[in-house]
């Protein structure tokens, strides 16, 4: 079957060959997307759509149909030859027209990760399925009875008992050491894949694949861990005080399982207000469904695809999920009446919606967002409203004195909430640089040598285990941590700019973005429409009127 189908694109790619004098046309190139696309898009799409099946069922058939598939598309990107005719392209710069000139730096970056020899290639699918499915279908224990992510949540935010807590929290982990072993043998290939391509180690070829520069990152993430120090320190001796009365122990005493989320990414719900409390017994899809409709984006066609609610087999987690870039996106998630699925079903529509919106006549290659930061930008902007007072006073029809009192809380919780947040992507980004940099290393150590430098907690008592490898992003998505502290400073250069450039206020105060149709207006135009027409850097001017800077997140959560 690959065979007669590779066949003719084969033969259309001799046409390229640079063995005569004559240069390569853009004519040609176009004739070389054309039978690029005929082929790989239905492929990804039947892809797409069997990961869907895999996530929400569980199924081994899924899996095994997902791995198959998967190997088909990469087998296409692997090809030597066509990797040196489309390199040869990019070297010649004859290519000028802008989307197609966009078009081939999109395939030179597919093209020149997947320059593996078949045989590793084949192991590297093979065992990242195995690794997925092996996630997907585990279901921690806690005492003697199988328990889902979002009971061990409901523990961490409710249960005042220490040993019930440790209990849950370390269910949390189980998962971690079951699939380390396979998940490090998996770091190990893909190490010897990018070193194979002069790389050296994957999660440098993952960032610079992904149009970014390794060094740039350095800086960022240096300078957000110089302004993050100091007021994190002092956030955090507040929280231990509150936290340790809650259980009646002395803040010295407090250990990981004690802070509300397993790896205390998220803040603990325990100044004045717990926020939980107006959100439970309300309908969290219909207030989503109402947000999004009175900004003037439609999510009625996203939910009604959508897979929202927890159940055996199924993804534990959550995700947005474009199928076919053509307007089949969908949601999972697992809904609870809680402040956290809020913001989730919040943050995964945004991206969903950046997908929806794509401009349906752009290329195929080109229908996906500028970059990934910048759909975690959008996602990020929206899940923070699940904390605004504003926001919850008009989405939850609230009184005036309880929004007063939101307020004076809410503002620490989305202030606590970022500094949290810059704190914990340090450690993930960190650690994964490390682990390719020396998988062989003590990682177990290492976590927690991380996570008592950037987060201040205690690691346990006792030879530490493989708990860091649970954090799905490890195994689903490799290399990619920063892309979310990057979301976050282009999130707030996005509030910024709607504030004073589109909707022409003074200040944020009191801002919701409830029924302002100049939001989703503003964004279809600018963010989505666009897709990833252009780099992601030229977007972001064009969107915001300058290139990504962190002085907005400054500006908006360190002042």
């Amino acid at each position: 079957m690959r065979k007669s189908l590779l066949m003719p694109w084969a033969a259309l790619l001799l046409a390229l060959c640079f063995g005569c004098a004559a240069q390569p046309r853009e004519d040609e190139f176009r004739s070389f997307l054309e039978a690029h696309v005929a082929q790989v898009e239905p492929l990804a799409a039947r892809a797409n759509l069997v990961y869907w099946e895999a996530a929400t069922t569980g199924k081994p058939e899924k899996f095994a149909e997902l791995k198959e598939l998967q190997l088909q598309i990469r087998r296409i990107y692997s090809d030597a030859n066509d990797f040196a005719r489309i390199k040869a392209l990019d070297k010649s710069r004859s290519v000028h027209e802008p989307r197609l000139a966009r078009q081939l730096d999109k395939l030179y970056g597919a093209y020149l990760q997947n320059q593996i020899e078949p045989a590793l290639l084949a192991q590297i699918v093979e065992l990242d399925t195995n690794i997925q499915q092996g996630y997907n279908n585990y279901r921690p224990t806690l005492g003697d009875r199988p328990v889902t992510m979002s009971d061990i949540y409901t523990i961490l935010t409710t249960e005042k008992d220490s040993a019930r807590r440790q209990a849950a929290w370390q269910a949390s982990k189980q998962v971690g050491n079951i699939i380390s072993h396979d998940l490090l043998a998996l770091v190990r290939l893909r190490n010897q894949a990018a070193q194979k391509l002069g790389f050296d180690h994957y999660h440098t070829m993952a960032i610079i694949v992904g149009e970014q520069n390794p060094m740039d990152l350095e800086v960022i993430f240096e300078e957000l861990e110089w302004l993050t120090r100091e007021p994190f320190a002092r956030l955090k001796r507040d929280l231990d005080e509150k936290l340790a009365k809650s259980y009646g122990i002395e803040p010295k005493d407090l250990m990981p399982w004690h802070y509300h989320d397993p790896f205390f990414q998220r803040t603990p719900l325990v100044y004045e207000l717990d926020l939980d409390q107006y959100y439970t017994g309300k309908d969290i899809e219909r207030l989503a469904w109402e947000y999004y409709t009175g900004i003037g984006l439609r999510v009625d066609d996203i939910l009604a695809r959508s897979d929202l609610h927890d159940r055996a087999g199924k993804y534990p987690h959550a995700f947005s999920h474009d199928v076919d870039r053509k307007g089949d996106v969908r949601v999972l998630a697992n809904l609870q009446d809680t402040e956290r699925w809020m913001e989730t079903l919040l943050h995964e529509l945004g991206h969903a919606l950046y997908d929806k919106y794509h401009d349906p006549n752009e290329p195929w290659l080109l229908r996906e967002p500028a970059h990934p930061f910048t759909t975690e930008a959008v996602a990020m902007f929206f899940g923070r409203l699940s904390r605004n007072a504003t926001w919850m006073r008009t989405m939850l029809g609230l009184p005036a004195d309880e929004t007063a009192k939101i307020k004076q809380v809410s503002g620490r919780y989305l202030q606590f909430q970022q500094i949290l947040f810059v704190r914990w992507a340090l450690v993930m980004y960190h650690f994964e640089k490390a682990l390719y940099a020396n998988p062989k290393q003590d990682l177990n150590s290492l976590w927690w040598d991380l996570v008592e430098k950037y987060q201040l907690l205690r690691r346990p008592p006792g030879p530490p285990d493989a708990g860091w490898a649970s954090k799905l992003h490890f195994t689903t998505a490799p290399c990619y941590y920063h892309n979310y502290m990057l979301g976050e400073l282009l999130a707030s250069q996005l509030h910024d700019h709607l504030v004073h450039n589109v909707l022409k206020l003074e200040s944020d105060e009191d801002l919701s973005y409830v029924s302002d149709e100049r939001v989703g207006r503003y964004l279809r135009e600018k963010v989505f429409g666009p897709g990833a027409r252009e780099r992601w850097q030229k977007m972001i001017v064009s969107a915001t009127g300058e290139p990504l800077t962190p002085k907005y997140f400054v500006q908006q959560f360190l002042r």
